[in-house]
């Protein structure tokens, strides 16, 4: 099956990656002439306009930043799309827009399927995890290309449009909160009564039997052995967006959310005061697991 990617960054050029070792043909394109390029190296078959890619594939994978950016791109490619194709949204668009997207669509007999995708880095080897929404019988006829993308069990078809990427709304939510506990805890024991406890020893231990052991945790460890003080790392954090779409939607539903409505104000906070030793770690774990920029200490 010959399928096109529309974006080539860290994450597209992942699932290309996977797709290409699972036998499929990849046809691509990206803005950045070096993203491109080493697409290519790949074995993706790069094209100079991203609509020529909806007249080579009959399914499409965008991998674009949310916003107007993905309504544009549609609209790119809708001269050159045919009925019954399908457009796979795997960036983190906010859900209304994808419910928005696919009722637009469906009027010219084109799928759109909204398609949650966590892993970070990692997924390029290990595979991604995919929350999939929109109709069923799209998503079946998508299902090999999940499995090939995904990680075992890493795929399912959670609900109708926009239900995918609600559910990575409300991931990237937990993602906040998870994050904030742990650098709360190794502040804590960094800054409290025992000093030069050691870190790397300590985040270690905690990964062998103890409730509180994860992926995180095994990415701070590396970072603690690697270095406990991180007094080059500015504190200061960006954010995606997607933590605040998650306490929003939250307030609309009236349902609690006090740890990642606390874990989202600290991110804004960051960015006014600069941080502090917790989100030094935070930025830090985010480059570990997602390649996000980590600001140095300005001298």
């Amino acid at each position: 099956m010959k399928i096109g990617i529309i974006g080539l960054g860290r994450m597209g050029s992942s699932i290309a990656h996977r797709l290409v070792k699972a036998g499929h043909k990849v046809v691509g394109f990206d803005v950045s002439i070096e993203n491109a390029r080493m697409a290519r190296e790949q074995g993706i078959e790069i094209v100079a306009h991203a609509p020529v890619v909806a007249l080579e594939a009959r399914i499409i994978w965008l991998l674009l930043p949310a916003g107007k950016i993905v309504d544009d791109v549609v609209q790119e490619l809708l001269p050159n799309l045919r009925p019954g194709d399908i457009i796979i949204d795997a960036g983190n668009s906010h859900y209304t827009d994808s419910v928005r997207r696919a009722q637009l669509l469906i009027k010219d007999e084109i799928a759109f399927i909204d398609c949650g995708t966590s892993g970070g880095l990692q997924g390029r080897e290990l595979g991604f995890c995919l929350m999939i929404g929109g109709e069923r019988a799209s998503f079946e006829r998508i299902e090999d290309l999940c499995k090939a993308v995904a990680a075992p069990q890493g795929y399912a078809h959670v609900g109708p449009s926009g239900a995918g990427h609600y559910v990575k709304m409300i991931h990237n939510g937990i993602e906040y909160a998870l994050l904030q506990a742990y650098a709360e805890g190794f502040q804590l024991l960094k800054e409290g009564n025992y000093e030069q406890l050691d870190l790397a020893q300590i985040s270690a231990l905690w990964n062998h039997g103890a409730v509180i052991r994860s992926w995180l945790l095994a990415l701070t460890s590396e970072i603690m052995h690697h270095d406990q003080e991180l007094r080059e790392i500015s504190g200061r954090l960006d954010q995606s967006g997607t933590g605040t779409w998650t306490v929003e939607e939250a307030h609309a539903q009236k349902v609690p959310v006090p740890c990642i409505e606390k874990a989202v104000a600290v991110r804004s906070w960051s960015q006014e005061s600069g941080g502090n030793y917790a989100t030094k770690l935070i930025a830090l774990l985010r480059n570990k697991f997602g390649g996000h920029a980590v600001h140095k200490v300005e001298k």
